[in-house]
């Protein structure tokens, strides 16, 4: 971190993003101990300093006050660096020099300038959780702190924090390309994240895992504090990540993928063509609007089909600790067959038609026009669905009489579901054993890549409306019994086995 911080000093860097763990000791580095550094050759340098709670701020704006002030520090550098009389508070001070450190709450920079402003934790735990709170912090972020600077072209921002969620600051400064060098300490060493930077500077460890700060967090601790926080504090604020490796309640490594070699295990000759499907559902999630900075619509496809395995019987077999003479030599699976989200209206606007044109050309050329509607049912028409899903809230029934209207005499039907009181962390748990039992497959094509990546993410992502169309599908497809689990097929096996008395006639003849 000093590397670092010198490097702004020295003009290197004017843009730096730090990422660390909590108790790295980063407020005291950034916040108290650099601009004190920085006041002894530069003593007109002027702070703003930022933090989620004024009150946070208040506090590091004390602690950089008391250092100027204490007897060690006037001794070396009071010549330099004299605090005047007159303003001389706790969220703000001036030396003598025309420089200041001054406090402010994440959200209150209109009308201060500074040459360094310095961000610790624009969020707080409890803020990064609220769409409400951490959308406006990230405008506040983007549209006023770059206007807060004395020099726009020389003048530094620091933005130093641990990880919360995908859409923090740190998060909006990654994703949208800002410029920022990338500061990224986990706690735990992970090799393929290895933190290398513009000055120079490379994570100096090498083995998976290997502690950041064992003087102060020894194995022991670290250990301890992981069971007591759970896998997304674990993530987002020692990894320096929101999602954990490989997943939340829906791992990447869960996925099975449909490929070549899968493809002719089950007799086909080609990865690009699906297996027979015994039953073919289309989830909807709703949202028709063209703004941005909501969730789109997302849509997804799901197909049941009889995977060929000599396992099958065998995996009744373990779970039943019976041997199993039934015959089995199939397991149904769910295969993710298309997917994807879009922002559109309801309706799009009717394309005309030319004179003489062919259907595929006025086909390619009136989709650019497509609202949620038309892009609905032509997706569903294509894949053959026996069923679209539809969850039943306010524009979702809106959606369903519109596709109901104008697709009467379409052989697949229209279900509204309705949720009830699970909300959308416990149904991605309702279905977590059929992915973590091998029983969800996805061909390997970017928009698949997009939905097993937004489950992966899932609930610290961006977006999660393509995580609530699969979880929407596979919840019916398992509360309907299309997708059984093997220990629900081996109970159903062992009860027909079970010795049944024959039945006695009511009255006999």
């Amino acid at each position: 971190m000093c590397e670092h911080l010198e490097a702004v000093t020295n003009g290197e860097i004017n843009r730096l993003l730090i990422n660390v763990p909590p108790g790295a000791m980063k407020s005291l580095t950034v916040s108290v101990f650099w601009p004190c550094w920085e006041l002894i050759k530069a003593p007109h340098t002027r702070y703003v300093c930022a933090s989620h709670s004024q009150t946070l701020a208040i506090r590091d704006n004390l602690k950089a006050r008391r250092l100027v002030q204490s007897q060690w520090y006037q001794e070396r550098w009071g010549s330099s660096v004299k605090l005047t009389s007159d303003q001389n508070a706790k969220t703000k001070w001036e030396t003598s020099a025309t420089g200041c450190r001054e406090a402010v709450a994440a959200g209150g920079i209109t009308g201060i300038r500074g040459d360094r402003v310095i961000i610790d934790d624009a969020n707080s735990v409890e803020s990064a959780g609220s769409d409400a709170m951490r959308s406006a912090v990230r405008d506040w972020f983007l549209e006023a702190v770059p206007l807060r600077l004395n020099n726009p072209a020389e003048s530094a921002i620091i933005v130093i924090e641990q990880r919360l969620h995908e859409e923090d600051v740190s998060g909006t400064i990654i994703s949208k390309g800002l410029g920022y060098e990338h500061l990224c300490l986990p706690m735990e060493f992970d090799p393929l994240r290895k933190c290398v930077t513009s000055i120079g500077f490379e994570d100096p460890r090498e083995e998976d895992g290997e502690l950041l700060f064992p003087e102060r967090f020894p194995a022991e601790v670290v250990e301890r504090d992981k069971r007591v926080m759970g896998p997304y504090a674990v993530s987002g604020q020692f990894q320096q990540t929101p999602t954990p490796r490989g997943g939340g309640i829906i791992k990447r490594e869960w996925w099975r993928v449909w490929d070549a070699e899968e493809a002719a295990a089950q007799g086909m000759n080609r990865e690009d063509s699906f297996p027979p499907m015994d039953y073919i559902v289309a989830s909807l999630d709703t949202a028709f609007t063209e703004k941005q900075e909501n969730d789109p619509s997302a849509l997804t496809i799901w197909g049941i089909w009889q995977r060929a395995s000599h396992e099958a019987s065998a995996l009744v077999s373990r779970q039943t600790r019976i041997m199993v003479e039934d015959g089995r030599d199939t397991i149904p699976c769910a295969m993710l067959m298309n997917a994807w989200a879009k922002r559109l209206t309801l309706h799009g606007p009717e394309t005309a038609r030319f004179p003489n044109e062919r259907d595929a050309d006025y086909l390619a050329r009136s989709k650019e026009n497509w609202g949620l509607v038309e892009w609905v049912i032509h997706s569903c028409n294509r894949f053959k669905v026996d069923l679209l899903l539809i969850e039943s809230k306010a524009n979702g029934i809106d959606v369903a009489n519109e596709i109901k209207r104008l697709n009467r005499n379409a052989g697949w039907s229209v279900r509204l579901v309705n949720p009830g009181n699970a909300d959308k962390v416990a149904r991605a748990y309702a279905v977590q054993a059929s992915f973590s039992n091998g029983a969800i497959f996805a061909p390997d094509r970017s928009w698949a890549d997009a939905v097993i990546t937004q489950c992966e993410s899932f609930p610290k992502g961006a977006h999660d409306d393509l995580v609530d169309s699969t979880t929407q599908a596979l919840k019916y497809l398992r509360e309907t019994g299309l997708l059984r689990r093997p220990d629900e097929i081996a109970a159903d096996t062992v009860a027909s086995m079970a010795h049944k008395s024959p039945t006695k006639p009511i009255y006999d003849c």
